[in-house]
């Protein structure tokens, strides 16, 4: 997890307890997996017995991060902030303790409380003079905006996002004794302003550790699905989706995430890895690391709901577990299956499926070819083979009070849903 850090960083975490930050931005009320990196930074961090501080970067979020970003952030207004702010504390409270009286209990603030006090002319006099233009235009994600190929240049806001990050640095330092800014690999000129900041202004030490930016073995980003982001939010992302997509990684990040979004020790992950390898289409280490980061972020309960609801698409489910899943993970599981609509009134006294799969929707070509396959024993309504042509379907039958799930074969999967 660790790509780089500053001289001396290990040797003050050896020597007493000690304070480190992360920022995330306020810009969703809901982390996403891209999140989960540097959490787990400061979990790992709390774990060791340090004290891990959560800045909400409600005045950053403002003006938008150049780093690796070719345009700026919309603004928010301080009532989103602050909901925001709320819903990501419940959140991170899965991972880190907030509320114990322990020495090292996490806390959380938010850079706006100070940057909203603070006069532009203030600003350019208390932290403006202490660091050159040269020093802010040596830094690569500033480079890298001004250089002859970005043809999107880099407005005055966002060349100045390193000072208003060092001052975060400095003000946490100051209020909480914190010595150390963690991040993704993109951040360390960010970061290393701040230090440099603490340094001339304060005359103190201060630390900077970054963590790789994840990719996929395949090169593309991590934690983006087709659909968008992967998010902890159950009513954004599903948990059976979430658990799905640990479950759909490939060997070789399944290898590389579970040493970074697990808390299994190094001899438990370097014996699963033997394991799989022996084994791979047993698909141990995803089904580990599904099992583990699923039960971490929502629950142990969500986490067998979602194995659950994983057999019912495999074949193994019953009438009785399709019918216990709620709406969302019902059209999570079959998303993408050609779906039919019927008027409710077409259940209301009943009708046979020769006429509901062949004549009001189009499951069946003919009648006769769903005859011949009712007869076959290929049928099946809601996870039951229809063993009768002439048995009646009715509302009673609806999931949800609202989908039909009719199956032709063993893989082919149709939703009729009621107008």
């Amino acid at each position: 997890m660790v790509h780089d850090m500053m001289p001396g960083t290990e040797e003050q975490l050896e020597k007493e307890l000690t304070s480190a930050y992360v920022g995330i931005d306020p810009t969703a009320d809901s982390l996403h997996i891209g999140h989960l990196v540097s959490v787990m930074m400061l979990k790992h961090f709390q774990v060791a017995g340090h004290k891990p501080i959560v800045l909400v970067g409600g005045a950053t979020g403002m003006i938008g991060d150049p780093s690796g970003k070719s345009q700026e952030r919309n603004l928010l207004d301080e009532k989103t902030l602050r909901h925001n702010q709320e819903a990501l504390k419940k959140q991170l409270s899965h991972f880190l303790d907030f509320d114990s009286d322990a020495e090292n209990a996490a806390i959380m603030v938010n850079n706006y409380d100070w940057m909203s006090q603070f006069s532009f002319l203030e600003f350019i006099r208390d932290i403006g003079k202490h660091i050159t233009v040269n020093y802010m235009m040596a830094k690569d994600s500033v480079k890298t905006r001004l250089s002859s190929e970005s043809k999107a240049g880099m407005s005055f806001t966002e060349f100045t996002y390193q000072l208003v990050q060092g001052t975060d640095f400095l003000e946490l330092y100051r209020k909480y004794n914190c010595r150390l800014q963690m991040g993704g690999s993109d951040q360390w000129g960010n970061i290393t302003t701040g230090t440099e900041l603490i340094r001339r202004i304060e005359g103190g030490t201060a630390y900077a550790l970054t963590c790789p930016l994840i990719k996929k073995a395949d090169g593309k980003k991590f934690g983006k699905t087709e659909s968008g982001n992967v998010w902890l939010d159950p009513k954004r992302t599903s948990p059976y989706k979430f658990y799905q997509f640990w479950l759909n990684t490939s060997d070789e990040d399944a290898a590389k995430y579970i040493k970074i979004f697990t808390l299994l020790s190094q001899e438990e992950i370097n014996q699963l890895i033997a394991e799989h390898s022996e084994a791979p289409h047993m698909r141990l280490l995803q089904k580990r690391l599904a099992q583990e980061v699923t039960i971490m972020v929502h629950s142990e309960e969500d986490y067998q709901a979602a194995i659950e609801a994983s057999q019912i698409l495999f074949g193994r489910g019953t009438t009785e577990s399709l019918a216990q899943l709620d709406e969302d993970t019902f059209l999570s599981i079959f998303e993408g299956v050609p779906t039919f609509e019927v008027e409710r009134t077409t259940l209301t006294e009943g009708i046979d499926p020769l006429a509901l799969f062949a004549e009001k929707t189009a499951i069946f070509a003919s009648k006769s070819e769903c005859r011949k396959m009712i007869k076959g024993g290929g049928v099946s309504l809601n996870k039951t083979k229809i063993n009768n042509e002439s048995r009646q379907i009715t509302a009673a039958d609806l999931l949800n009070d609202k989908y039909l799930l009719v199956q032709r074969g063993k893989k082919n999967y149709f939703i009729i849903k009621v107008k």
